[in-house]
């Protein structure tokens, strides 16, 4: 697979973004093994933009390592500066698990009560609010109200 091909305003905002991550994957004396591509691979689907170190003084070789990665994980190389190498690949979307009976769940929202006075700061507090539950204007929090049941006699007899 040919790696991903970037313009160089796209490869600019990834060296900026990658700027203060941390290597995730170290790759040692064996060089570029399998389980050192299947490290890189799991680290690409997780965070996309990922910084990998080298710990070789051969700049052939660590170009070379570069190349094949970005390669054979259709990743797109983003810099190589140093013993630290800068690969991105666009993070695969998440399938979300919809279930229609599913209701809404609590969720914090905040409140903010103001003064009578005008000059005070609001007193703001956090909330939680439930999901048969709703905030009314004047801050209170109000149940949802019950469906109320009709008698099978009074639906009857009219």
């Amino acid at each position: 697979m040919p790696h991903i091909q970037l313009t160089p305003a796209q490869r600019k905002v990834h060296r900026a973004d990658a700027h203060h991550l941390d290597p995730v994957v170290l790759i040692g004396g064996d060089g570029l093994t399998d389980a050192v591509k299947k490290e890189v691979d799991a680290a690409l689907n997780a965070h996309g933009l990922i910084k990998v170190r080298v710990f070789s003084d051969d700049r052939a070789q660590r170009e070379t390592f570069l190349a094949t990665l970005a390669d054979e994980l259709n990743a797109a190389p983003i810099q190589h500066i140093g013993k630290l190498l800068v690969l991105w690949r666009p993070l695969p979307e998440k399938e979300k698990a919809v279930d229609e009976d599913r209701k809404p769940g609590p969720r914090d929202v905040k409140l903010l009560k103001y003064s009578k006075k005008g000059g005070q700061r609001p007193e703001v507090k956090m909330v939680r609010v439930l999901g048969n539950e709703r905030l009314t204007s004047g801050g209170l929090i109000k149940r949802a109200k019950k469906p109320t049941q009709k008698s099978v006699k009074k639906t009857t007899q009219k």
